[in-house]
């Protein structure tokens, strides 16, 4: 059942891609702020409570949902509530499409548009930067955003599916990236959650994409070249400063032998928050260019039919045991 609902969640995602402002994203974004205003008092212990509260409980919804599907009405209606669980946590239009325009604005010879379009999407200060430098910068935010939106929901969907647990793998993960994310910039009121609340946020976040992080990696080693990425993985992680995203980035240079790290784009508006790619230091490997775009597209759709084989194959083995 994981791999089809995987499956069709992804053919419908690429067919019609979820716009940013869905209801249910919206809907998430009020639960959140209303769990926050309601039970955030600034202590450790609270804010564990809220984060629970915002995170868990709608997981906890989603595999009674589950359940009761399977046993009152039967498997195949549960699968289509698996899909539609997953067409709204998983995200591939939802970053690829930044990704395409500007590396169409690139191949036309269009600098100052790519620049723009770098800064829009993520709302950072590019300047200047030469030719090299956006290409290294989209790659980094792509291979991260791949990870996080695709790779990182494929693992803990099928990882908690194969027990029993239906779709809450994939509802954990994205609500624990999205809290971690949402609570590093002021909401619309401009408020912020207490600074306790956004370290928990954090920590559960570093704690809960360890492991996929480290899942992704290996398989860009695997479809890539493997001696490289392995060695990339080993001696370079350490030079960025995110640890799961330095292992990701480490091995994707690797795996294409390009040239990553190096300086960071700083936010349009400086305040409390942190940029997820600060500066960190270069890994060996040619210079980036728009021939290495190619390269990445192919590493992770290489991937993803690596995954959806691999989630195949214990699907299959679940049903025959």
């Amino acid at each position: 059942m994981s791999f089809f609902a995987i499956l069709l969640a992804l053919v419908l995602e690429q067919v019609r891609p979820l716009k940013t402002d869905n209801q249910v994203f919206a809907t998430v974004k009020r639960w959140t702020v209303w769990v926050v205003r309601t039970f955030d008092a600034g202590t450790r212990h609270q804010a564990w409570v809220t984060w629970g509260i915002i995170v868990l409980a709608p997981a906890l919804l989603a595999v009674l949902l589950h359940w009761l599907m399977d046993w009152i009405v039967g498997w195949w209606v549960s699968v289509f509530w698996n899909v539609a669980l997953l067409y709204v946590t998983l995200g591939f239009r939802q970053f690829s499409h930044h990704f395409t325009g500007i590396r169409e604005a690139l191949e036309n010879g269009d600098e100052d548009k790519a620049r723009e379009l770098l800064a829009q999407w993520q709302q950072v200060q590019v300047g200047q930067i030469p030719r090299s430098e956006i290409v290294r910068h989209v790659i980094e935010y792509s291979v991260i955003a791949a990870h996080r939106h695709v790779f990182g929901v494929f693992f803990w969907y099928a990882a908690l599916s194969i027990i029993g647990l239906g779709p809450v793998g994939a509802v954990i993960y994205r609500l624990t990236e999205f809290t971690q994310r949402r609570w590093q910039e002021p909401s619309a009121d401009g408020s912020l959650p207490s600074e306790v609340l956004r370290s928990v946020s954090t920590r559960a976040w570093q704690a809960m994409d360890w492991l996929p992080s480290h899942m992704t990696a290996l398989g860009f080693a695997i479809v890539g070249s493997f001696e490289d990425a392995m060695d990339g993985w080993r001696h370079h992680a350490q030079n960025f400063p995110q640890d799961n995203d330095g292992v990701i980035l480490a091995a994707t240079a690797g795996a294409i032998n390009i040239r990553l790290g190096g300086a960071a784009l700083q936010p349009v508006a400086e305040g409390p928050t942190t940029p997820d790619h600060q500066d960190s230091s270069s890994t060996p490997g040619r210079i980036a260019s728009v021939a290495h775009f190619a390269q990445v597209v192919g590493l992770v759709w290489r991937t993803v039919i690596m995954w959806l084989v691999l989630i195949a194959l214990l699907t299959m083995a679940n049903l025959v045991g």
